[in-house]
């Protein structure tokens, strides 16, 4: 195999996050009887408009709703709060997630994970999906000091599992904390293809699916 290292983004690269914030948010609802004056699916679609893919935290987005469905007795901080310890327990990752670790591990194949974001819900996340112990390495913002698409996190990653850039290949969903990022270092890039954004990402490769991943690593070594 080409690659000694495969480095992952986390949230819409590994983790669902879409499909994980929609369970929360069902599973939230229910159990705070004040939000059902509002209609599910209007509570929930207003959410997810106002979390805008993760990037707004959630004390906004919960002061936002409050204010604009006047939902009594109910405190940002108190959901905000449930949200750290509840998102965890609905986190499901993206269709064929430990199929494609598995082939990589097989493969001797050095992994990590470099995600911004909180260090401990990240963590938390992370290790809901179950592949933890297919890691090498992980790396997230808050801990680290450093944000993607800062080159001295992957740099760091890198320095850790013993790899050079060149030999390395990083996969994430966003085109420039992931995708620019990884290669200003001097890695390879995939893109995992993401819709909130424009297609014409410059990467080394596209997939749309986890299991793609491996064909694009052995076309490539």
């Amino acid at each position: 195999m080409r690659f000694k290292a495969v480095l992952f983004d986390l949230d819409g690269t590994l983790l669902d996050r879409d499909a994980s914030l929609a369970l929360f948010i069902d599973d939230q609802y229910e159990r705070y009887p004040a939000f059902q004056k509002v209609q599910k699916d209007v509570f929930t679609k207003r959410f997810i408009e106002l979390d805008q893919h993760g990037y707004v935290w959630k004390d906004k987005v919960y002061e936002q709703l409050l204010a604009e469905f006047q939902i009594p007795g109910l405190r940002w901080e108190e959901l905000l709060e449930d949200y750290l310890q509840s998102f965890q327990k609905h986190c499901v990752g993206f269709p064929h997630l430990i199929q494609m670790l598995s082939s990589l591990k097989s493969c001797g194949t050095k992994i990590a994970l470099i995600s911004n974001g909180y260090g401990q819900f990240q963590y938390d996340n992370f290790k809901a999906l179950g592949i933890s112990p297919f890691f090498d390495e992980i790396l997230i913002s808050e801990w680290e000091g450093l944000r993607k698409p800062d080159p001295a996190i992957f740099e760091r990653a890198l320095y850790k599992l013993g790899v050079k850039a060149e030999d390395a290949l990083f996969v994430g969903d966003h085109p420039d904390s992931d995708i620019r990022g990884s290669r200003a270092v001097g890695m390879k890039a995939v893109w995992k293809y993401n819709s909130t954004f424009s297609p014409n990402v410059e990467a080394d490769g596209i997939i749309h699916e986890l299991d793609e991943l491996i064909k694009f690593i052995f076309n490539a070594g």
